[in-house]
């Protein structure tokens, strides 16, 4: 029995045969929600209004077959992210690879086993779920780099802008695509701790203190404890950032005073990613420096500040860098 407040998540059935309907009602009736449809028409007509969590769908039916309807979902920004499970009596290799091909996630075999339906249903919203939770953690993680925004003089886009320029960077040095979106995602988080460091400090037009400047030396570590240990992922690279990006390769950063290769190679990027930014962005304090005269400083202090081995592959990148920059410009700056 479902209610208006039944959670079970909810299935559409697509079959042009009721018996089969039947059967697969009776398998899975007691633990999902189920919508049903007898042709492709109304399969994608519920597929858009309803949001199913999963699709199982028949392929040999009149008028639209199956690969036609999952085709069609896949081609809808609405209905796409719907995982399709094919249900059918087509059990050649070739049938199998067609379902694939037509971009279902599945593909089970009339008569079908009830064990094995459950299993399968299981599984791919267990991949769902998994996907939603991996999405949300990644808006938590950009939210909380846009907080520690608010607590500085940024501009609204540096966080973008320079992620992305870490992003391109860490490609053109052969990093995996998939470590590289990691990056672009754990970049934002650089500058968090900031949110730890009182306002009369971080907002101070003049030049700090001695123990002021000790103060703003904090941030790195305090942002390291905000995003805590984890043992991989985009969090464990947030806080390798978070904690190093003020290292220098000759030593003379902070916090550890760390030096060359021991500084970790995110942290790295991200460096040279955050001081080109910053040079070429208008700050209350300052006005934007041209391109020029930021890659004159980055050259100036490879070896000293930055790895020089990526001083001049950023350097390589610089029209790709250009294009980012304009893209998320904030307002017009010298080129």
């Amino acid at each position: 029995m479902t209610t208006e407040t039944d959670r079970r998540p909810r299935l559409l059935l697509v079959d042009d045969e009721p018996t089969n309907l039947q059967v697969l009602r009776g398998v899975l009736q007691s633990d999902y929600r189920l919508l049903y449809a007898r042709d492709g028409a109304t399969a994608l007509k519920l597929a858009r209004e309803e949001k199913p969590d999963l699709l199982l769908l028949d392929v040999m039916m009149p008028g639209m077959s199956g690969h036609e309807v999952c085709r069609t979902l896949k081609a809808d920004a609405v209905t796409q992210s719907i995982p399709v499970v094919f249900v059918t009596a087509l059990s050649d290799a070739g049938d199998e690879a067609q379902g694939f091909d037509a971009g279902a996630v599945d593909y089970i075999i009339k008569p079908v086993s009830p064990p094995v339906v459950r299993a399968r249903v299981r599984t791919h919203l267990s991949l769902v779920r998994m996907d939603e939770l991996r999405a949300s953690r990644l808006e938590i993680v950009q939210r909380l780099g846009r907080a520690a925004e608010y607590k500085d003089n940024e501009t609204g886009q540096h966080v973008l802008r320079m992620s992305h320029y870490a992003q391109a960077l860490a490609l053109a040095l052969g990093f995996d695509p998939r470590d590289a979106e990691d990056l672009l995602h754990a970049a934002p988080m650089h500058d968090v701790g900031k949110i730890g460091i009182p306002d009369h400090i971080l907002r101070k037009p003049g030049q700090l203190t001695a123990e002021e400047w000790a103060v703003m030396r904090s941030h790195a570590a305090i942002g390291a404890d905000i995003i805590g240990q984890h043992d991989s992922g985009v969090l464990h690279i947030a806080a390798k950032i978070a904690l190093s990006h003020h290292e220098k390769w000759d030593g003379s950063g902070y916090p550890n005073g760390l030096a060359g290769e021991t500084i970790p190679l995110e942290a790295r990027i991200v460096a040279i990613a955050d001081v080109f930014d910053a040079l070429t962005s208008v700050r209350p304090y300052k006005a934007a420096w041209s391109v020029d005269d930021a890659v004159a400083l980055l050259e100036r202090e490879a070896g000293k500040q930055f790895d020089p081995a990526l001083v001049p592959v950023f350097v390589d990148i610089l029209p790709q860098v250009l294009v980012i920059r304009a893209r998320f410009s904030d307002v017009p700056t010298p080129a």
